[in-house]
């Protein structure tokens, strides 16, 4: 069984297409959506738990990449510079998993690293440019 995290890029045009129900059903394998913000003709980001045999897998990673689909490995993590933070709360309105949270009454803007899933929502939306995206490895699906 092979597994990965996958961050997925929808073209605005493909958003509303089912594509990642083909996974399942044309080449058999499982997930898990972690975070997904797609929107009707907007740009969507999923990050999805997929999991299959290798050669599957691989088939249904080009599938995706053939209907349009950027494909990532999320051999990631999100980073706070806690030099640059501001404490402004910002990042922490679009945190999908509450890894970015307030601690009051002092306001001030806790990262618990173990609870994201690199959605990278938090990075544009960081007006002191805080968080940013570091590469853990080579990235396999480029």
């Amino acid at each position: 069984m092979y597994s990965k995290i996958l961050i997925l890029r929808f073209r605005k045009d493909d958003a509303q297409k089912p594509l990642v129900c083909y996974l399942a059903k044309d080449f058999g394998l499982t997930f898990s959506i972690l975070s997904a913000t797609v929107l009707p003709r907007k740009e969507g980001v999923m990050v999805l738990d997929l999991s299959g045999p290798e050669e599957q897998f691989e088939k249904g990673v080009q599938y995706l990449k053939d209907q349009g689909v950027d494909v990532k490995n999320a051999a990631q993590e999100i980073v706070r510079d806690e030099d640059l933070c501001i404490h402004c709360g910002a990042c922490t309105a679009v945190c999908p998993t509450g890894a970015l949270s307030i601690i009051r009454p002092e306001m001030r803007v806790v990262f618990d690293q173990t609870q994201c899933i690199v959605c990278q929502l938090c990075v544009p939306t960081c007006p002191a440019r805080a968080m940013s995206v570091k590469s853990l490895s080579e990235q396999f699906f480029e």
